[in-house]
């Protein structure tokens, strides 16, 4: 467990865990959630309210997503982060719980949680301000783990873009069908992190019970801002992605349907030369043609004239 203690716009300082805690200012217990079994313990006399079991629980839950529920006395915030990796794929979800009081946030999330790494790297090194209220203090943390879903959005519009020219490629045979398959699936799961995230946000904005200033409301629709941004990324990923498979099976059609019409215009082609060879071909006795020294001559003339015809008349018609 990590305690911070911000003060009247002082440097914010870290307090020890078994510190006598002020009685000013604004507190943030920050747990980790492999170690906080019976944090409600702690936290109870602190706040001087009880906490409802239900959200205990969720709280421990390291795969509950995004999600709001308040009370007379407290909001509890649930908050799906990415991961510790910056690349979306796989696309890796960190779970943070924020429990906000008048004066008091408790978070409870994973070790590897990069975003409370951020914002308390900058605490320690002085370059994070006081908050006023916990609703300032706990949009510091929401905004850093948003950011971060902002900033894989580039990495993954490259991702998509090579997949995409891959497929559309005449000259390359598209064969790994799972990598498009997974980017799709990566999209389709950012796009449902995002509108999780959203209704939280939303029903967080609405139903809290701490009073919200003018500026924090501008604060947490800039935060709802850039869920969105990250909505309709994803949502413009899927679309690209089913646009270009359409593409890729329109374009094997066609050329299948270009196959297909030059074997079938091959065929019309030497048919009747077939048909000509095959007359000329029987065994019958009464042939006089056989015995023209000409005949022959004759018949690969006529074959010929006849290709020849068909030919230009299928080039005339643009079916070769």
């Amino acid at each position: 467990m990590q305690i911070f203690h911000f003060n009247n716009g002082d440097p914010p300082r870290r307090l020890a865990s078994d510190a006598v805690l002020p009685e000013t200012g604004i507190i943030w217990a920050d747990f980790l959630r492999n170690e906080a079994d019976g944090w409600e313990c702690w936290a109870e006399p602190l706040v001087g309210v009880p906490l409802e079991p239900q959200h205990v629980s969720d709280s421990m839950n390291p795969y509950h997503p995004s999600f709001f529920d308040g009370t007379s006395e407290y909001d509890m915030l649930v908050f799906q982060g990415l991961g510790p990796q910056e690349e979306p794929f796989p696309l890796e979800t960190r779970t943070a719980a924020f429990f906000m009081f008048r004066r008091v946030l408790i978070t409870i999330r994973a070790e590897d949680n990069v975003s409370f790494h951020i914002v308390q790297q900058r605490i320690n090194e002085g370059r994070m301000k006081s908050p006023e209220t916990v609703l300032g203090l706990a949009h510091s943390v929401l905004d850093t783990m948003v950011d971060r879903y902002l900033k894989v959005r580039e990495p993954m519009e490259q991702r998509f873009s090579l997949l995409q020219d891959e497929l559309l490629d005449p000259d390359n045979r598209m064969s790994d069908w799972r990598a498009l398959l997974r980017g799709r699936r990566v999209a389709r799961e950012m796009e449902t992190l995002a509108e999780s995230q959203l209704e939280a946000l939303d029903s967080w904005r609405r139903n809290s019970f701490l009073d919200c200033s003018p500026h924090e409301e501008v604060k947490i629709k800039d935060l709802v801002e850039h869920v969105n941004r990250v909505l309709n990324h994803a949502s413009g990923q899927e679309r690209d992605i089913e646009a270009a498979v359409q593409l890729h099976f329109a374009i094997v059609t066609g050329r299948n349907n270009r196959i297909m019409q030059f074997l079938t215009v091959l065929s019309a082609i030497f048919f009747p030369l077939t048909l000509i060879t095959g007359i000329y071909g029987m065994n019958f006795d009464n042939m006089p043609e056989l015995h023209w020294k000409y005949g022959y001559f004759m018949v690969l003339g006529v074959i010929f004239v006849v290709g020849f015809i068909l030919l230009y008349i299928f080039k005339k018609r643009r079916y070769l």
